[in-house]
């Protein structure tokens, strides 16, 4: 059987749900297809927030293992890949919670300076992806999560357990940061 990841077809969707069947009986082989089938996307929203690839490889697999375990609370109404993302996403949030240094008493800073828009449209986007994982790990998570995944501060103050000022913060401290290491990259600027 050859699964297409543009499953929104009839023909691919009842693929996904012999998947999501085989899947729910244990059967291996349907769990390594599905596995497959996702990997890429999920893998890419993981890197986001963990730059070391092993580290990133442990969360998607313990966000896998976390999705097969409750596969039987997937209803088939939306969308599976929606499902499973949130499920990966937690996985990466408590990571982020376990190995994120936060500091307590944390300083707000002052609104910072918005880069300039011409500099940073200037970047290759895989040159802007290096930059934000360059950015230390509760940073980087916190900017990830509510510039690439729209939370709010609230949202993002109780998945990893910091304070909304908190988040503010390492939104501020991230955009500062960046903005400092996209005008140190302006020689490796679009022409």
């Amino acid at each position: 059987m050859s699964i297409a990841l543009a499953y929104t077809g009839m023909e691919q969707l009842s693929e996904l749900e012999e998947l999501i069947q085989g899947c729910l009986r244990n059967d291996r082989g349907a769990q390594e297809k599905l596995y497959r089938l996702f990997y890429p996307k999920m893998m890419a929203m993981v890197r986001r927030y963990i730059d070391s690839a092993v580290q990133a490889e442990e969360v998607i697999n313990n966000g896998y293992l976390r999705a097969f375990q409750k596969l039987h609370q997937f209803n088939f109404q939306g969308s599976f890949e929606g499902w499973l993302r949130k499920i990966i996403f937690h996985a990466v949030s408590d990571y982020v919670k376990q190995n994120s240094k936060y500091s307590e008493k944390i300083m707000l800073v002052d609104k910072d300076e918005v880069v300039q828009k011409d500099l940073a449209d200037k970047l290759y986007y895989d040159q802007l992806l290096q930059l934000v994982q360059q950015l230390p790990d509760a940073t980087r998570a916190v900017f990830n999560m509510y510039v690439m995944e729209g939370y709010t501060h609230k949202e993002i103050g109780k998945m990893l357990g910091i304070s909304e000022g908190t988040s503010k913060w390492h939104l501020s401290e991230g955009r500062r940061q960046l903005k400092e290491k996209i005008e140190k990259a302006s020689l490796h600027l679009k022409r």
